[in-house]
């Protein structure tokens, strides 16, 4: 049956064609999911498309999913009420080392895949991106355009004084 089959081949929006392991590929939950939806001479047949992914980023995916089938890391607790973004092992450190469009692509990829390590990971990366920065310092890492006015901004700097951390 759908078990045989050991090989499924993806698609990217770019009609670019990938040959994955059948355990690699079924690290995403939608590929998973397609894979038991579809009769299994189709998954044999023909490529599983994915519309929401280019070829670039598929191939990073892969990539991740490949390295993390092949060397697992420990369960992480994820009731536990921290949540910590120092945790991250080196070879994700390197492999998100990307630039921001990527990074950004990554996450929607990770996202629709549902491919929850992968979406912990990139969050991670742009939270640490993120970390103890000023507002001003966030919109010039991530070219966002201030559109508040100094009297909005001042409401709601007032509004979230509660937030600010304290000395």
């Amino acid at each position: 049956m759908a078990d045989e089959i050991k090989v499924v081949r993806l698609q990217s929006s770019d009609s670019r064609e990938f040959e994955v392991p059948r355990k690699i590929a079924e690290t995403s939950v939608t590929i998973k999911n397609m894979i038991s939806d579809i009769p299994p001479e189709d998954v044999a047949a023909s490529a599983i498309p994915l519309p929401n992914v280019s070829g670039k980023i598929l191939e990073k995916v892969i990539e991740y999913c490949k390295y993390h089938h092949e060397n697992p890391t420990p369960a992480v607790d994820d009731k536990k009420e921290e949540r910590r973004t120092d945790d991250i092992i080196p070879w994700d450190q390197e492999f998100c080392k990307v630039d921001q469009a990527t990074l950004f692509e990554l996450i929607l990829a990770a996202n629709y895949l549902d491919i929850k390590s992968l979406l912990d990971l990139t969050c991670k990366t742009v939270a640490n991106m993120i970390k103890g920065k000023t507002p001003e310092e966030i919109r010039k890492t991530f070219n966002i355009k201030n559109d508040f006015t100094p009297e909005e901004e001042e409401q709601v700097r007032k509004e979230n004084e509660w937030c600010e951390e304290r000395n």
